[in-house]
């Protein structure tokens, strides 16, 4: 057990960071984890030719199943679902551009409208590079099939991504002036920032006060930036490594919350604020 456990251990990081983007949350990519742990405990370790690949194999099955219960549930979700934002160091290795893409916040969000076996296919074959031979041994489909599902997971995900990111260091220069804008009260700068069809997400998940839908354009955004501000003040503010970039974490009215921006063309195109109390506890421990 003590061997199993230390292989295990060997893993976890790179797992957890595996199911974070097949579900967009910690609370639920740490249970799947630790139910693989639980099944890696019974196997007869001298089967097992490939200890990786048959934890990724195990973590990704789990899954795919707790994705498609988590979306009758999201569903019912008061307001929109937005994925949990995440410490990046909690999210294992980023030493390769397509892993830290992966995890980058706005994509996590956008892999939502894929359906569970093309977000695991994506996720396998983009971020860890598994053969698609092995992809398609985990989602139960054929090679043909999986190359054609991650075809079309690309597509839909291409089609709401900048294809021109920020470097982190742009990226925090964009939050600073956009926060900088927004205390101030500067209108017309914050509109200056803001690309035309901005879209504004807030997740208060029913427990505090959020928009139940999404705002979008650079006028209805601008109006509820302000009618938040005018409102709710801010209190404190600092910068913080969210999902692989830089973030806001800001306090108002003695409540606190994430802000992430996605850019487009050097605008901001996106606005994420994350109030559910629920998807900031990791962040507080």
């Amino acid at each position: 057990m003590t061997d199993h456990a230390e292989e295990f251990e060997d893993h976890r990081q790179v797992l957890i960071g595996l199911a974070y983007r097949l579900l967009g949350s910690l609370w639920d990519a740490e249970d799947v984890v630790q139910d693989a742990y639980l099944r890696w405990s019974r196997v007869d370790r001298a089967e097992v030719r490939d200890a990786r690949g048959f934890l990724i194999t195990v973590v990704s099955r789990l899954a795919i199943d707790q994705l498609r219960s988590a979306r009758v549930t999201r569903e019912a979700y008061v307001g929109p679902w937005l994925p949990e934002p995440v410490a990046t160091d909690t999210l294992g290795p980023l030493d390769t551009a397509e892993l830290r893409d992966t995890v980058a916040y706005a994509t996590v969000h956008l892999m939502e409208r894929l359906s569970p076996p093309e977000r695991a296919v994506f996720v396998l074959r983009e971020a860890f590079q598994l053969p698609y031979e092995e992809i398609a041994d985990v989602v139960d489909a054929s090679v043909a099939n999986c190359r054609q599902m991650y075809s079309r997971a690309g597509r839909h995900l291409a089609a709401g991504r900048d294809r021109f990111p920020l470097s982190d260091d742009e990226h925090a220069k964009l939050l600073s002036r956009f926060l900088e804008a927004a205390a101030g009260g500067d209108l017309s700068a914050l509109a200056e920032l803001l690309a035309e069809d901005v879209v504004a997400w807030s997740d208060g998940g029913g427990k505090v006060r959020a928009a139940l839908r999404p705002v979008l354009g650079r006028k209805k955004v601008l109006a509820f930036l302000t009618g938040l501000l005018n409102r709710y003040p801010l209190e404190s503010f600092e910068l913080v490594d969210i999902n692989g970039g830089p973030a806001l974490s800001i306090t108002a009215d003695g409540e606190r919350q994430i802000g992430l921006v996605a850019s487009r063309d050097g605008l901001i195109g996106t606005i994420y604020s994350i109030r559910n109390p629920d998807k900031l506890t990791h962040l507080s421990s």
